[in-house]
């Protein structure tokens, strides 16, 4: 599923993301306008945010993507964790 995020609508203009869909058996599917809720992905988004970035100052790039990755890493060994539900749960509304 992609949204109307500019580097997702280029795929109307060259070719090559339609071409490896169309090669893997992958159809491309658009959300309308203003519908990313219609994507299950988001509900991911929402608590890597509220876990990872609300809240902070990091002082650089290389802190914040440190703190995304610890994140992601006890996300994957933590999937059933009780705080890490609700939030999804909240954010998947789909």
């Amino acid at each position: 599923m992609l949204g109307n995020f500019s580097p997702h609508l280029t795929t109307k203009k060259d070719s090559r993301v339609g071409d490896w869909g169309a090669a893997n058996s992958v159809e491309l599917a658009y959300t309308p306008t203003g519908s990313s809720w219609l994507n299950r992905v988001e509900a991911q988004f929402t608590a890597l945010r509220y876990f990872t970035l609300d809240g902070t100052d990091h002082a650089t790039h290389k802190e914040q993507g440190g703190m995304i990755r610890r994140y992601i890493i006890w996300r994957n060994q933590h999937a059933a964790d009780e705080r890490l539900c609700e939030v999804v749960a909240k954010a998947n509304v789909a």
